[in-house]
């Protein structure tokens, strides 16, 4: 039947677990949402989702129509992008610390079972 090589990641082991390990997936944990090429993009991708902040747009388009301006077009965006700001930080400083606690995990010493 199927059987799988389990080798040691040590010295004179290095190649041949270099060689065998390139055929399995690795088992790193990844729980971050972002990286930083695709932080800004996602982040207003899913903030715009929140009803909240789609009226708060719909407020700043409409006050851009000469006919309806009620107020000067860059107070009606300021609170909009006041949100925007806050809750990037927010969501960018908890996916820093996941990252941190994904590295830390990562790096465990484990021990491994040998009869």
């Amino acid at each position: 039947g199927k059987h799988r090589i389990v080798i040691p990641c040590l010295g004179h082991f290095k190649e041949e677990y270099e060689k065998v390990s390139k055929l399995y997936m690795n088992n790193k944990i990844q729980t971050t949402r972002y990286t930083l090429l695709n932080f800004l993009p996602r982040n207003l991708f899913e903030q715009f989702h929140r009803v909240a902040n789609l009226y708060f747009l719909f407020l700043v388009v409409l006050n851009w129509i000469p006919l309806v301006e009620a107020f000067q077009k860059e107070i009606t965006m300021l609170p909009l992008v006041g949100v925007l700001t806050i809750i990037a930080v927010k969501d960018g400083l908890e996916d820093y610390s996941r990252y941190k606690m994904d590295k830390q995990m990562n790096n465990l010493v484990t021990k491994v079972y040998s009869r």
